[in-house]
């Protein structure tokens, strides 16, 4: 059965800084159109990729502003944050999300093998993981004029993939705490923010979003 719908203050982990955009570039002008399609209160609006823009180029510098994968990264880690000290070895043996969902740790390098480890294990493999990427100049380069790397569009999907799932771990396991923490508010607007932003590129497999597809289905509804 999936929770009901859940504002967020510590962090679990380093924050990931954002690196600065010239001002004057294509960068900036795409940033500051990201800003104030945002303030406008319409984040369907606000994902969509502008008019003749590349979408590498999009996805990357939504990278600066809530809804994308360094905003959500720090995000995640704040609200995960506020919930640790009841997400632990023996509360959550195992990454989960509701019965029917679980999930196994491999990054291909390290652990190549899936391995069955607790929530907080899992979830620590996946941040430190994701901020390995992020760091990656060539996969993420922050210089103006460097290309993409080809896999860069497989990468950032494998990334917003496994942050879903600790989404979705908070959401099934952890919902009375993030109640009686008042934090409710605060995961909906981020979990939205992620949502709509995956939606509209087709970002993550319909398939993977399965624990959470009621919500979805709801916070969709709510902004037609």
């Amino acid at each position: 059965m999936l929770l009901p719908l859940l504002s967020g203050s510590r962090s679990s982990k380093t924050f990931k800084p954002k690196k600065n955009i010239p001002e004057g570039s294509h960068q900036y002008e795409l940033l500051k159109h990201a800003e104030a399609t945002l303030g406008s209160g319409n984040l369907r609006q606000a994902v969509m990729l502008p008019e003749g823009e590349d979408l590498n180029e999009w996805i990357a510098v939504n990278r600066r502003f809530p809804f994308a994968a360094v905003d959500f990264f720090n995000q995640i880690n704040m609200l995960y944050g506020t919930i640790t000290e009841f997400c632990t070895e023996s509360s959550c043996p195992v990454m989960s999300a509701g019965p029917r969902y679980e999930y196994h740790w491999a990054d291909g390098t390290n652990i190549k093998k899936p391995i069955k480890c607790s929530a907080p294990k899992y979830i620590d493999y996946l941040m430190t993981w994701v901020q390995d990427q992020l760091d990656d100049e060539t996969l993420f380069p922050s210089k103006i004029g460097v290309p993409f790397p080809k896999n860069f569009m497989s990468v950032a999907k494998t990334i917003l993939k496994r942050l879903f799932r600790v989404y979705a771990h908070i959401y099934h396991q952890h919902f009375d705490s993030v109640m009686r923490l008042q934090e409710e508010a605060h995961l909906n607007t981020s979990f939205k923010h992620f949502i709509f932003f995956v939606q509209e590129f087709s970002l993550i497999d319909r398939r993977e979003l399965a624990p959470l597809h009621e919500l979805i289905e709801k916070l969709g509804s709510k902004d037609r």
